[in-house]
């Protein structure tokens, strides 16, 4: 595929909380992509270790909007005990 019909966006960011006391083991992943119509997107997914898990879908005016919105969700996790995978 040709350089221009690919997305310029390459952000993912993987956090996980694993706390065997509490049985605890959980992921949160942070993507930010281009859709087939050039829609900015953050696609949050989480869920347990080893499952599909649930997803949200953001749509952002821009890529900097998404970056910031990506780095708050991603600060709020890593207050709550997530770390970057």
């Amino acid at each position: 595929m040709p350089d221009e019909f690919r997305s310029p966006i390459k952000h993912h960011l993987v956090l996980h909380r694993i706390d065997p006391g509490q049985g605890i083991r959980r992921f949160y992943s942070l993507m930010i992509e281009r859709d087939l119509f050039g829609t900015i997107r953050l696609v949050r997914t989480w869920g347990r270790i080893g499952t599909k898990g649930q997803e949200l879908v953001e749509i952002h005016a821009d890529e900097i909007a998404a970056g910031q919105a990506l780095e708050a969700v991603a600060r709020v996790k890593r207050r709550c005990g997530y770390q970057d995978l």
